[in-house]
């Protein structure tokens, strides 16, 4: 028999499964059953794991499958395939006779497009790569990254060997944080103010001064919309 949490708790990614096809996140399962930390998430979903109501899939984030009923506690009909094409996998619902949309992978391909400097300009290297990036850290619209070289900006929490997240913008306002490319060829990481019909590029660090550049000198690629940092 489950505990009230746990029932609570197995309904609501079920729902989620049938509206979304995508599996809440265990900040909205927290907010949903009133927890006071993920950690109280962490272990309702491993209890639920262990009785076999639930089961992770495999090399997905935040990817769960309801595999049985919690009122009765029969498996959920398969009627519909639980491998759909392309082997992705799919959640059957309880109560439909077809399956819900499928649960979406919560990590995302975007191009990587070389290294950009966090200090002088240079030269910004477009690459054939990818870089694969939790949804969560993006927002809507086209996004890339680039390889953060230089110290310029540690003083914003930007360090060298970062990954820079880029939503594709020209247009930024004043203190934002952009990609600008500077004469066409060259392009840095700065916050960005204009002055009339200057424009002044700030590092975040006090070891390197501004760099002021005059009209049409310098072009917005996009605004910071993230960083992915790698532990060796």
């Amino acid at each position: 028999m489950l505990t009230a949490k746990q029932h609570e708790l197995i309904r609501f990614i079920q729902q989620r499964l049938e509206e979304t096809g995508i599996s809440p996140s265990f900040e909205e399962m927290k907010e949903a059953l009133d927890l006071k930390s993920k950690s109280g998430v962490h272990r309702l979903i491993s209890a639920l794991e262990e009785r076999g109501f639930i089961r992770r899939l495999p090399n997905r984030a935040r990817a769960l499958e309801v595999i049985k009923n919690p009122e009765d506690s029969t498996p959920i009909p398969r009627s519909a395939p639980a491998v759909a094409a392309n082997d992705r996998v799919v959640a059957a619902a309880a109560s439909a006779p077809k399956a819900a949309p499928e649960p979406a992978n919560d990590v995302i391909e975007i191009p990587l497009h070389g290294r950009i400097a966090a200090g002088a300009p240079i030269e910004a290297i477009e690459g054939q790569s990818s870089l694969p990036v939790p949804a969560a850290l993006l927002g809507p619209g086209e996004h890339y990254a680039l390889e953060v070289s230089g110290d310029s900006m540690i003083e914003a929490g930007i360090f060298d060997g970062d990954f820079a997240l880029v939503r594709r913008t020209n247009t930024a306002r004043d203190g934002e944080i952009v990609v600008a490319l500077v004469n066409g060829e060259e392009a840095t990481l700065k916050y960005l103010h204009k002055d009339g019909s200057l424009v002044r590029l700030d590092p975040a660090n006090a070891s390197y001064d501004p760099q002021v550049y005059g009209p049409g000198e310098v072009e917005v690629q996009g605004k910071l919309a993230g960083l992915l940092r790698r532990y060796h």
